[in-house]
């Protein structure tokens, strides 16, 4: 065996053997035609070559030779200098392809660069193990008819800046995304991110939840009473479940978070892209942080991860004109109006407007509405009041009498028992006697 033959493959050998019975007339060119697959005129050529060079015929005369579409060296090794930055640490292939063409100008294919990044020890290729079979739940058909609604709590700025929360709505027919970077998970902030989406989206039917206080009250029960859950229905409703219900919105609690899955998997896509797209980005305040969310995830966002929904017709219906959000999305309690037609807010005495005072209102009981902006309104039946802060002249200090010492004003008691000592005092009974009070003694 020669050379030539060391470096054939088993199909080379198998061409070689065929050809090699042809040519020796073994068999005919007709039946090495059909043993090999290929036509007469074929073999005619192979037995040629096989004649004028020997068994490496057989063998591809570019076999071994640099492809004329191989990347270029310096090419790979710049892009696995770009990607060694601690700012791409952590990167997968794929965001790392979108980052080197984006930002870079290297474009490579997501597998040519996964074999440089594995070969250079920035990413470890995973075995893929079987997964437990699931059975996903099948999209809402229509956009609008359920929006899945939810927090989460991580380092998004990874120590660059303060603590922020994430406020996310996806719609689960399209999984259109709408989401904020706020300080605090607070019913304000969550009724300032559902403002935005009834103005931009309108009303859709229902918002799915998880039973956080902001979504439930808190059930009470004592304390050895077994924690079983009421119905919600039972509950008086927080203050966003309330405005839900002004608006003509459903609220459904999911009883699991792999209920509200879509959201869920959202946020683990937000927490690997968002999380690394502001470190390179050096993202540090709030507003930067919104900022990048507006103009790079949520535009990403929309041209790849959404879909058309099973039904064309949207789900969400328009805000009524008699729609008033700032006073649905508020915080809202009740108040009785005193006979001097006052009331009482966080302490202070407010006072209606003459103009507004009419018959009836004494005694009556107004909703007042503490505004997203800051303000305070006042609300009897269908009608606002206009209110104004009492102000009361405060009374002048009187002066205090000094308190004296009791030890010097007390009073001198009697001194009749001065000298009286019991042990040399006479039997009670000898000075009854002596007195004429005795058993023997006159009346």
């Amino acid at each position: 065996m020669d050379e030539g033959q060391l470096l054939m493959t088993q199909a080379e050998r198998d061409r070689l053997h065929a050809l090699k019975k042809a040519k020796q007339r073994k068999i005919t060119q007709q039946e090495a035609a059909e043993e090999l697959d290929v036509t007469d005129r074929h073999v005619r050529r192979l037995i040629a070559a096989l004649r004028a060079r020997g068994d490496k015929s057989v063998i591809h005369g570019l076999k071994g030779q640099a492809s004329n579409h191989r990347i270029a060296e310096t090419k790979k090794r710049k892009a696995i200098e770009i990607l060694s930055a601690p700012v791409y640490e952590g990167f997968g292939p794929t965001l790392a392809m979108e980052y080197l063409r984006d930002k870079h100008k290297i474009c490579v294919s997501k597998e040519t660069l996964r074999q440089w990044m594995a070969g250079a020890g920035l990413w470890r290729t995973r075995k893929e193990t079987a997964k437990k079979a699931h059975l996903w739940r099948e999209r809402r058909s229509r956009y609008g008819e359920l929006v899945q609604w939810d927090t989460s709590d991580h380092d998004w700025l990874e120590g660059r800046g303060e603590r922020l929360y994430l406020i996310a709505m996806i719609d689960d027919a399209t999984s259109q995304l709408l989401a904020r970077f706020v300080r605090s998970d607070s019913t304000a902030e969550n009724m300032r991110l559902l403002w935005t989406y009834l103005e931009q989206h309108g009303r859709p039917l229902a918002f799915y939840t998880d039973k956080a206080s902001l979504f439930r009250t808190a059930e009470k029960r004592k304390r050895d009473e077994p924690g079983v859950d009421k119905d919600p229905v039972e509950m008086p409703p927080t203050q966003i479940t309330r405005a839900l219900g002004e608006l003509g919105i459903a609220w459904i609690p999911a009883h699991s978070a792999q209920a509200k899955g879509r959201v869920e998997r959202n946020f683990r896509t937000a927490q690997d892209r968002l999380v690394k797209g502001m470190r390179v980005a050096k993202v540090k305040t709030l507003e930067q942080a919104n900022e990048y969310l507006d103009k790079e995830y949520l535009p990403w966002w929309e041209r790849t991860l959404t879909v058309e929904p099973a039904r064309a017709d949207d789900a969400h219906r328009p805000l009524e004109e008699r729609t008033n959000l700032a006073g649905m999305l508020s915080h809202v309690e009740t108040r009785q109006v005193g006979n001097d037609h006052t009331i009482r807010i966080d302490g202070e005495r407010y006072r209606i407007a003459r103009e507004h005072v009419t018959a009836g209102l004494r005694k009556a009981t107004v909703r007042v509405e503490w505004r997203l902006d800051g303000s305070i309104a006042v609300r009897y039946r269908e009608h606002y009041l206009a209110v104004e802060l009492c102000t009361q002249p405060r009374k002048p200090a009187t002066a205090q009498p000094k308190p004296t010492s009791n030890r010097k004003n007390r009073k001198r008691g009697s001194d009749w028992n001065k000298n009286f000592d019991l042990r040399k005092a006479s039997p009670l009974w000898r000075a009854a006697q002596s007195s004429g009070h005795g058993r023997g003694g006159t009346d």
